[in-house]
């Protein structure tokens, strides 16, 4: 895996890892009874986006090394996963 591989990777990981936690312990301004006036009541009051930012990122962090050692090792190959002999040189029908 190269250096862009990683990175992508990584950065896959990390917007999926953040689209979960961000709606984790959200406080709207329904549920505190604040509605601003033009907002909807589902807006969020206190966010705490940096916080789940560095939460993120530790998620992801270890979720990356867990996956790419996966991938750099060899354990789950193409083959592996190839059901329907698809992929890989050789593979086309004939």
């Amino acid at each position: 895996m190269g250096i862009t591989s990683a990175l992508v990777l990584l950065a896959v990981i990390w917007f999926m890892t953040f689209f979960i936690v961000l709606p984790i312990r959200i406080q709207t301004q329904g549920d505190l009874g604040k509605v601003v006036p033009g907002t909807h009541a589902g807006s969020p009051e206190h966010h705490h986006l940096k916080k789940k930012a560095w939460i993120t990122t530790g998620i992801a962090v270890v979720l990356w090394i867990i996956i790419g050692g996966t991938i750099i090792s060899g354990v789950i190959t193409l083959e592996d996963i190839d059901m329907f002999n698809r992929l890989g040189p050789g593979s086309a029908p004939e």
